[in-house]
This record gives C-alpha cells, sequence and structure tokens, in this order.
C-alpha cells in the first residue's frame, strides 16, 4: 500500500482558501484583482442614463402636452374616494365626476376671487407703493452708505446708490407665467373628469395586463396604496391649508393689515406649493405691512407671526396629522419641489409632493428593503 503524500505547503506569494481541499493553493495576486466590470453592464447604464434624460427633455418640450394629463391623474386620483363615496349612493360614475370637478372648480374660483380684486387695486397703485416703501426703509440708509463705502474701497462696483422698485412691467409676464393657456385648462379639465369617471375600468384593464397572479397582486396593491395615500394627502393637506388661511387671516385682522380675507385666501392657496409657497407668502406679508403700517416694527409683527405658525405646521403639525408613512425627507421634497418647479413651473411644484409618494410607494413594493435595517437612534 502507497504511503499517503503530505499535504503541499503553500509556497510565498500563495494563500490556501478555506473552501478548498487540503493542498490546494491560489496565488494572492488573483484574490487581489478588482471585480471585473463587463461592458455590457457599461452600456446598460449608459442606456439608462441616456433614456432618463430623453424622458425629462420630452417632459420639458412637451410640457402643454404632459403638464395638463399629469395634473389630472394626480388629483384624478386624489377625488376617486369622493367617487367612490358618491357611488354608493346610486349616482352614476360619470354624474359624480362632474358634480366633483364642478365643486373643486366653484371653490377655487371663490378663492380666486378673494384675491383678485385687492391684487388688481394694489398693481395699479406700484408707484406710489414703491415711493412708500423707499420712504420708510429711510432707517436702512446709513447701513447702506458704510456698505457702499466699504464696496468702493474694496474696489467693488457702485451698483447699490438706490432703491429703485419697477413699475407694473412685471405684472403681464407674472400672470403669463402663472395662469396656464385656455387651451391647456380645457384639456386639463376633459381628462379630469374623463379619468375619475372610468378609473374603476382603467385599474381593471392595468391589473388584468400581468399574466401572473403575483404580479397581478402586487399591482393591485401598489394601485390601493396610491389611491388611499394621496387621498388622505389632498384632505389633510387641505383642511391644515384652510386652517393656516383662517389663521393667516385673523392675525392680519388682529394687527391691523388691510384685506386679512384675501391676504388668508392667498396663504390657503400658497400653502398648497411645498417651501415656496410659505416664503413667498411671508414676502408679501413684509411688502404689505411696511406699506400698510405706520412702523417697521408694526409691519414685521404679523411675518414674524405667520413664520413662527408655518414653522410649528410644516415641522410638527404636518408630519404628526399624515403620519410617519407619509412624512417626507425634507432633502427630499426639497429637491422635488427644486426639480419639478425648472420643469413645469408653479403647477410642478405643486405637483412635486404626491409625485414623490407615488414614487415611493412604488419603490416599496418593487425593490422592498431585504437587507438588514440598521437600528433607530
Amino acid at each position: 500500500m502507497a504511503a499517503k503524500s503530505p499535504p503541499t505547503r503553500p509556497l510565498p506569494g500563495e494563500r490556501q482558501l478555506s473552501h478548498e481541499q487540503e493542498g490546494t493553493t491560489v496565488p494572492e495576486s488573483k484574490l487581489d484583482l478588482p471585480p471585473v466590470i463587463r461592458r455590457t453592464e457599461v452600456v446598460a447604464i449608459c442606456l439608462v442614463g441616456l433614456l432618463i434624460i430623453c424622458i425629462i427633455t420630452g417632459l420639458y418640450l412637451a410640457k402643454a402636452l404632459f403638464l395638463p394629463i399629469t395634473l389630472a391623474f394626480i388629483v384624478g386620483t386624489m377625488l376617486s374616494p369622493a367617487a367612490n363615496f358618491l357611488e354608493r349612493y346610486r349616482i352614476p360614475r360619470a354624474v359624480a365626476a362632474v358634480l366633483i370637478v364642478a365643486a373643486a372648480s366653484a371653490a377655487t374660483s371663490f378663492m380666486v376671487g378673494l384675491i383678485a380684486s385687492p391684487a388688481i387695486e394694489w398693481s395699479g397703485k406700484l408707484p406710489e407703493l414703491g415711493a412708500l416703501l423707499k420712504d420708510k426703509l429711510h432707517v436702512f440708509d446709513r447701513p447702506l452708505a458704510q456698505w457702499q463705502e466699504l464696496q468702493s474701497m474694496l474696489g467693488g462696483p457702485d451698483t447699490l446708490t438706490t432703491l429703485y422698485l419697477p413699475k407694473a412691467d412685471w405684472v403681464q409676464p407674472t400672470l403669463e407665467f402663472l395662469s396656464p393657456t385656455f387651451a391647456e385648462f380645457l384639456l386639463f379639465i376633459a381628462t379630469l373628469i374623463l379619468f375619475i369617471a372610468s378609473w374603476r375600468d382603467l385599474r381593471r384593464a392595468l391589473i388584468l395586463n400581468f399574466g401572473e397572479r403575483a404580479w397581478r397582486l402586487r399591482t393591485l396593491r401598489i394601485l390601493n396604496e396610491i389611491e388611499e395615500h394621496l387621498g388622505n394627502y389632498l384632505l389633510v393637506v387641505t383642511m391644515i391649508n384652510v386652517g393656516v388661511g383662517i389663521a393667516t387671516g385673523l392675525i392680519c385682522a388682529v394687527t391691523g393689515m388691510p384685506n386679512p380675507a384675501s391676504l388668508g385666501a392667498l396663504a390657503a392657496i400658497l400653502n398648497f406649493i411645498p417651501i415656496i409657497g410659505p416664503v413667498a407668502m411671508f414676502a408679501v406679508l413684509v411688502v404689505v405691512g411696511i406699506v400698510a403700517l405706520p412702523t417697521i416694527s408694526a409691519g414685521l409683527l404679523a411675518p414674524a407671526i405667520f413664520a413662527v405658525m408655518t414653522f410649528l405646521e410644516g415641522h410638527f403639525l404636518t408630519p404628526t396629522i399624515i403620519g410617519r408613512r407619509l412624512a417626507l425627507n425634507a432633502l427630499a421634497v426639497f429637491l422635488a419641489v427644486a426639480f419639478w418647479t425648472w420643469l413645469w413651473g408653479p403647477m410642478g411644484a405643486f405637483l412635486s409632493s404626491p409625485l414623490l409618494i407615488v414614487a415611493l410607494i412604488v419603490k416599496e413594493h418593487l425593490m422592498p428593503p431585504d437587507s438588514p435595517q440598521l437600528p433607530e437612534d
């Protein structure tokens, strides 16, 4: 019987692997090689990047088409629970869709009517309001002069000489920027009514489009969660914004601001736009307060109270009512607002949070967190 050969010892520069048979060695240089990046993976990543760029470009160039349709889909999904409620009382879904859209349009028209009259009145007085604002801000003449002197000493441009407020030249471009065209409005209304009326058929067709039962159930869960969360989001945010509008109107009335009802309605509407809306409302209150009230301290009282109120509402009230499931990351909300505002303007800012909610729900179902989670602090 032949003697068993002794196990092979690793030579210098070689390492023994634990999962291999005893005596099998692998050169150490092979273990230290970086992971191989295949050409097909690089091509796939580049193609996905090009696809995303093409989609963004198409959405930007075809804004007149995609914005009303997307807005109708999001608003229609939010209002679908109301149509389901009316259907329980034997109201046909098509009739329910028309009633819901008519009621929403009437409420929006009422809010816009509260704002339109004072806005037109103030826009006609812009030259004298500019002179009054300049006179009120005379206390800043000395700091501005010192800043101008510092600029001249440092060799900077001498541009901060006088406070200049443009006249009514900005009104027409602003209205053109904020107001959609009549054709886009008709497209939105028609798509919204048809979407609410045919939402059940669209759901059924989308679910049955998948052959496997698992994918059908997953699609059903995604659609149910999107409808539930967007409906709750609209209800909660509307109630909160109405409360913000009423509180702003009371603050303006107590502090002596003009047109408190109009300012309250404007605050309620602007609060639908995350981050940008409250900041814009704060700026409006600052300008109106300084112009309308006798002293700067009195004019800044209402904006200061409004800033505290919106801070508490945004950081405590809204997250508590909506819940942790819909509590969105502040950075994600800010980036979404920046992106959709750049892409589609103010209406894009309004759509940013609902679209972010939809994206998070789809991501949770298509890419569930299978990996271990970090413990909470």
